[in-house]
């Protein structure tokens, strides 16, 4: 990465850092996607009941391998049918540890996440002991307003574009309530069937100090 480049990153970083710690948010730095998987180990004990939402920014992490490597009691979302899944998110709501990302981190510290089914945003508001979000910094944005429209642009599509929706968005790239001024409220969107924004959850000061974890990666991951 061109050093300019990467200086800029670091300081949007290190705003955000600050700005989740004064939000009752624990913080942590991975230079690189290698090493997540360390200092996630360090968050965990041998036996914890753990689980995650599902991400991308997980899988290029190899976190669902680490759950799996026998050291915890991993509530695995992959290796159940449809007809268990609803009894597997209830059961998440007890882990010691659930992993997830963030669909958008703002430098003022608030996360911003957006859900369909909205098992994931349930558990990180409430019912897991930790809450482990893991992101790269591509996720990092000045404000709420522009959290928001990350995800109208940025990450519902491609979203949409993997779980093959058929969602506008999936066919034009970007949600159909983005005004000509390119702003949108927050809950505006498409009646689509196969909507993934339903419910939006915004994470700001923290009343629990340190249950929510945050590990922002050096590099670009994820949607």
């Amino acid at each position: 990465m061109d050093k300019n480049i990467e200086s800029i990153i670091l300081k949007r970083i290190n705003r955000t850092a600050e700005n989740l710690r004064k939000n009752n948010m624990e913080f942590h730095f991975a230079a690189t996607r290698a090493d997540v998987v360390k200092i996630v180990e360090g968050m965990l004990n041998k036996g914890d009941v753990v689980t995650h939402g599902g991400s991308m920014t997980l899988k290029q992490c190899n976190i669902p391998d680490l759950l799996n490597s026998g050291d915890y009691k991993y509530i695995d979302r992959s290796a159940v049918g449809e007809d268990k899944l609803e009894q597997l998110y209830r059961a998440s709501f007890s882990a010691d540890a659930y992993l997830t990302s963030a669909n958008a981190i703002t430098e003022d510290g608030v996360l911003y996440n957006v859900d369909g089914n909205s098992n994931r945003i349930a558990a990180i508001a409430y019912g897991p002991k930790s809450v482990i979000v893991i992101a790269g910094y591509n996720k990092i944005v000045k404000n709420l307003d522009d959290a928001i429209m990350r995800v109208k642009r940025e990450a519902a599509p491609p979203n949409c574009e993997r779980l093959n929706n058929a969602t506008p968005c999936y066919n034009t790239g970007e949600c159909i309530s983005i005004k000509d001024n390119n702003k949108s409220i927050m809950c505006d969107g498409c009646s689509s069937e196969d909507r993934i924004c339903c419910n939006y959850l915004v994470s700001a000061y923290q009343r629990h100090k340190n249950r929510i974890k945050v590990i922002i990666v050096g590099e670009t991951l994820g949607y």
